[in-house]
């Protein structure tokens, strides 16, 4: 049904006046304008960017948010009506996964050996993602488990510096494998493949993560953070700690790395999660949506 509605997925600052104009110009023709609603509130928390939500939240005649705890804070910070609101979750990232390549081999040449129990950070190095906080209980971990390793990958959004200093002081620098560049989606495969266990230590988080739905869709164990909707991309609230104590992160990621049999139960609790939310039903919820605020605009012309 090309031009019976607006479907725009999130904004950032330079989009702004592009989102403004193009909405404000379906809602002119009277057509529904609906808005997939990413981070509730900004990462870095710019007064601006709280601001210019609010005025595009006015033009929106449905949001869309992928988790219930982003609904609640929709709801609450930006006093937006639950009718107006939809819970449809963010799908597994499988076009990264691959059938055909070998899991060894990765290892091998990551410099990772078999007995080698790999935990994963994963993602923009950003402050908000926790990576001290990780840093700190990993030294808990191989004090118990020496065999674990630290394999850290992502963009530097930030200077690595004190984080280097962390690791230093703690003396853990030959445990840990660190790639900072760029990474093209036919390569995240390998960092997913060699680990065994991912964490997402966020400090705060308004949204649902790319990174876990990547982990999803390689099947992989999680360890989260009580924030935002990470809770939600595990099966069982024992795998939820919370934000910023390093040694309940330890105590856990000791628990989990000690029992293999929980690894694979883990595993598979993502697989079906990942079943649970797959594309399909995504697409079937969306377009579900899609008619119902179209037959509620044309209900709301007629009176």
């Amino acid at each position: 049904m090309p031009g019976n509605l607006l479907h725009a997925q999130w904004w950032s600052p330079p989009l702004a006046l592009i989102y403004f104009i193009v909405s404000f110009c379906f809602k002119l023709r009277g057509k529904p304008v609906i808005f997939t609603v990413h981070n509730i509130i900004q990462h870095e928390k710019m007064p601006v960017y709280n601001m210019i939500s609010r005025i595009l939240y006015r033009l929106g005649d449905h949001l869309i948010v992928h988790s219930s705890s982003n609904e609640r804070k929709l709801k609450g910070y930006f006093n937006i009506p639950g009718h107006r609101i939809s819970v449809i979750p963010h799908g597994p990232l499988d076009f990264h996964v691959r059938s055909d390549t070998d899991r060894q081999m990765i290892r091998d040449a990551f410099g990772f050996k078999p007995h080698h129990k790999v935990i994963l950070l994963f993602g923009a190095i950003r402050p908000y993602k926790g990576i001290e906080t990780a840093l700190t209980a990993f030294l808990g971990v191989v004090r118990q488990l020496p065999e674990a390793r630290l394999l850290i990958a992502g963009k530097l959004w930030e200077r690595w510096d004190r984080y280097e200093n962390i690791i230093s002081d703690l003396s853990i620098s030959d445990y840990i494998k660190k790639h900072f560049e760029y990474i093209p989606s036919g390569d995240v495969e390998k960092f997913f493949l060699a680990s065994d266990l991912v964490l997402l230590p966020y400090h705060h988080f308004e949204s649902q993560s790319g990174v876990g739905a990547t982990a999803l869709a390689f099947n992989k164990p999680m360890i989260v953070t009580e924030t935002g909707g990470l809770p939600e991309l595990v099966a069982d609230r024992f795998y939820v700690v919370p934000p910023k104590d390093p040694t309940a992160l330890a105590e856990k990621v000791i628990f989990c790395l000690k029992d293999s049999s929980l690894l694979a139960r883990m595993a598979e609790e993502s697989r079906q999660i990942a079943k649970e939310i797959s594309w399909d039903v995504i697409a079937l919820k969306t377009l579900v949506l899609y008619l119902s605020v179209i037959l509620a605009k044309r209900s709301s012309k007629k009176r």
